[in-house]
């Protein structure tokens, strides 16, 4: 068996209101998510289950010693995770409504979503 890599998606995602890192990944995490249909996959591999799949993800967002690495995990689907978290991202001032967050720091995360599966080699 060999882990093949097959698929790469991006997506964003941001908290507009109090700078919370683990919800603007989770959000960029849904978003790469949300572009892709892994239907070829199934046929092309020979997977049975979306749980076959290893899912790479890589974060890059302000502030990633405050990312709650389990919580990002959680808006994968399927399959099994591993989860890299780089400085990157973006912030900006915003509007500060005590309602809706702390502060008044947009947020902006940005996630890769690299998925292998293992298939047979030819030796």
């Amino acid at each position: 068996m060999s882990l093949q890599r097959f698929i790469i998606e991006i997506g964003t995602g941001s908290d507009l209101h109090g700078g919370d890192v683990t919800k603007a990944a989770q959000r960029a995490v849904k978003d790469a998510v949300s572009h892709s249909c892994l239907c070829g996959l199934f046929d092309i591999t020979g997977i049975q289950s979306p749980n076959d799949m290893v899912i790479e993800v890589k974060i890059a967002c302000p502030f990633p010693e405050k990312l709650n690495q389990e919580e990002v995990l959680k808006a994968v689907p399927f399959g099994s995770t591993r989860l890299e978290v780089v400085l990157g991202g973006l912030t900006v001032r915003g509007l500060d409504l005590p309602e809706l967050g702390e502060g008044d720091t947009i947020v902006v995360a940005v996630a890769a979503l690299t998925v292998y599966v293992n298939t047979k080699t030819d030796c």
